[in-house]
């Protein structure tokens, strides 16, 4: 993508409505504009990475067995008044009226109509283990959105949720998803601590916060210092492997690790003291069990191998991806701007030209822009004629992975500069070596 074609309205000077780093930067790169309170629109740089990370999420989703479907943004109240949700949820539902004066509501969630889905067709034990997920636009009215889309009123959440014949079931559906959640937030470049948490107004017995530690947290959290070492299970994990399974969730629980809601004093005293981690942290992921809590009162009940029905045991798990991406910001910048991993980096590679309109810079930053584009990377070209500062301020405001810098002394020695934006390491190389760095040949 040529810069000079794209959409990328940087702004020089801090919001003075952002609050936190997140919220600061991604206003200042040209990611989101906020249209009310706690609503944005997502502008093509942060759209790239929006779906980035939910392509990520799809793929550990997929793995472990979840399959995805779609449900609507605008819910039946007859559904929540099934479960007796409707009057208990709050002010923090939108509840609306649709031309006939029927009693509608903006989803905060889907458990309702997903069981209502599920009743429908699935009426045997044999149809079992389900897991069905979506990933969709959410609305809770919250009394103050504030943090950018930390905490928003409109929000992007992957939400799946399994049916199972038993509690035994659901609690290998559940360990399941707890994998799958520990694989796709380190695949986005996040360190994720699993910590039993409230199940609040979804309900149940069971739950798990996934949090992940940051100064601008917005709970306390203690854990253990074997979490910062864990390994993380990796791509060959089998997960129709129950026990391999159970067991990777029994050493990620073992340890010490809750929020400031779940804390335990006596037990946190009795870790010594050079192993514990006392921190501020922020919520990425969240992990529920809550048995027949909708099954039974919304009749989803399935014909088990005694002939006998029985209420389905259930369970959800939620990821907000729009809510992960200021995480990982949080996680990792620096003063200049945003550091994005690679696999969730809405381009792999900035190319500057630093004298565009100069016939050997042209010339390099062109055979290089097609080399490094038919190897499969995504560049950003700034063939635009702005300020050399200007443009190194911009690339690393928005955070590349890598930036090539092409001047009118490397091109007429057929050199270019490698910035990490990581480290800040700098290298000159050859051109061909440097396509060869990103797997290009020239």
């Amino acid at each position: 993508m040529r810069l000079s074609r794209y959409f990328l309205p940087i702004l020089k000077e801090n919001p003075r409505e952002a609050d936190i780093v997140s919220h600061r930067l991604m206003l200042r790169a040209g990611m989101i504009r906020q249209q009310t309170a706690g609503s944005f629109s997502w502008l093509p740089l942060g759209k790239r990475v929006l779906d980035k990370v939910c392509r990520i999420v799809r793929e550990e989703q997929d793995r472990a067995g979840a399959l995805e479907i779609l449900m609507p943004t605008i819910q039946s109240a007859d559904l929540w008044r099934e479960s007796g949700r409707y009057d208990d949820y709050g002010k923090e539902m939108l509840r609306i009226k649709d031309r006939h004066e029927r009693d509608m509501l903006y989803g905060p969630t889907n458990e309702e109509m997903v069981t209502e889905i599920f009743r429908s067709y699935v009426k045997s034990y044999k149809d079992l283990p389900l897991n069905l997920y979506h990933i969709q636009w959410k609305f809770r009215d919250e009394v103050r959105p504030r943090f950018g889309v930390m905490r928003s009123r409109e929000f992007l959440m992957k939400d799946a949720y399994s049916f199972d014949l038993d509690y035994e079931g659901a609690r290998a559906a559940y360990n399941r998803m707890f994998v799958a959640y520990l694989r796709t937030f380190t695949r986005v470049g996040l360190q994720s601590i699993p910590m039993r948490a409230h199940t609040g107004p979804i309900g149940g017995e069971l739950s798990h916060e996934f949090i992940i530690l940051a100064d601008t947290g917005e709970s306390q959290v203690f854990c253990h210092k074997d979490f910062l070492t864990l390994p993380v299970p990796g791509e060959d994990t089998d997960f129709a492997d129950d026990t391999e399974i159970g067991s990777i969730v029994k050493a990620w629980t073992t340890p010490y690790a809750a929020t400031d809601e779940m804390h335990d004093e006596a037990a946190w005293s009795a870790i010594p003291e050079a192993e514990r981690v006392s921190a501020r942290g922020i919520e990425v992921g969240h992990i529920f069990h809550f048995g027949e809590k909708y099954s039974r009162p919304m009749g989803a009940k399935v014909q088990g191998p005694d002939g006998k029905e029985r209420f389905v045991s259930m369970g959800s798990y939620g990821i907000g991806p729009s809510r992960l991406i200021a995480a990982i910001i949080e996680a990792s910048h620096d003063e200049a701007g945003i550091i994005w991993p690679e696999a969730v980096a809405p381009f792999d590679v900035g190319l500057i030209n630093m004298k565009a309109g100069d016939a050997a810079c042209d010339q390099l930053c062109e055979t290089l822009y097609a080399a490094l584009s038919a190897a499969g990377k995504d560049v950003l070209y700034d063939d635009t004629d702005s300020r050399a500062g200007g443009k190194f301020a911009t690339a690393d405001l928005i955070g590349l992975p890598w930036q090539v810098i092409v001047g009118p002394r490397g091109a007429a020695n057929g050199e270019v500069e490698l910035k990490n934006r990581r480290t800040g390491g700098r290298e000159t190389l050859p051109l061909a070596q440097a396509a060869a760095r990103f797997g290009a040949t020239l």
